[in-house]
């Protein structure tokens, strides 16, 4: 597992290569049992501003939440633009959590403004957005931007399944965000899904019967 913090370095290469607006991309909550699969796209000028490069950006699964809530405002202050997508449960149902997932991003790249040039992705191919993009395993843990997109679209998921769990009180959806914890899975047997749980998922798959 790549351990090192993300650097600036291939931004600087699409810089290179004549590209003046790249974006990081990446999403999260492919894993969880229920609530939306999110993305984030992130534009950062060049050179990249010091306060960006030297506060800890980096994979927001590495990051604590007090962590997140930390940076993510600088992120969007020091951005030339950020913006959020999501795919909700039922779309994850209907296209898959892939095809969600592309949805998302796609809709991430619609919101932000400017429009890029060039995508730097976290491993998934993103040819729907017809413009050029490198895929990069591992990039939240390699690339600064795509760290700084994988901390905000993490954020705004986060607070949206604190909002989730006022509404479905119960199933702890403020502490596990919607993974396949102990106490989310207990809780499944126990009252059943919500509207919000992802039918094609195995578990809930299973407690339905279907």
């Amino acid at each position: 597992m790549v351990r090192r913090l993300p650097t600036t370095t291939m931004e600087r290469t699409a810089f290179r290569r004549g590209f003046v607006r790249v974006a990081g991309l990446d999403e999260v909550g492919r894993g969880p049992l229920a609530g939306p699969v999110a993305a984030a796209a992130v534009v950062f000028p060049w050179p990249v501003p010091a306060p960006l490069t030297k506060c800890g950006i980096r994979d927001s699964k590495m990051l604590s939440s007090q962590a997140r809530e930390r940076l993510a405002p600088l992120i969007y202050t020091y951005a030339l633009g950020a913006a959020i997508g999501m795919a909700s449960s039922q779309e994850i149902d209907e296209f898959s959590i892939v095809g969600a997932t592309r949805l998302a991003m796609l809709r991430a790249l619609k919101q932000l403004t400017p429009a890029p040039d060039m995508l730097l992705i976290d491993a998934l191919p993103l040819p729907q957005a017809r413009i050029p993009f490198q895929s990069v395993i591992h990039g939240d843990a390699l690339c600064l931007s795509i760290a700084a997109a994988s901390i905000i679209a993490k954020v705004a998921r986060d607070s949206l399944m604190s909002e989730m769990d006022a509404r479905f009180p119960g199933y702890g959806f403020a502490q596990h965000k919607g993974y396949p914890t102990k106490e989310h899975l207990d809780c499944l047997r126990r009252l059943g899904a919500t509207p919000e749980h992802r039918r094609s998922f195995a578990p809930v798959r299973s407690l339905l019967g279907t």
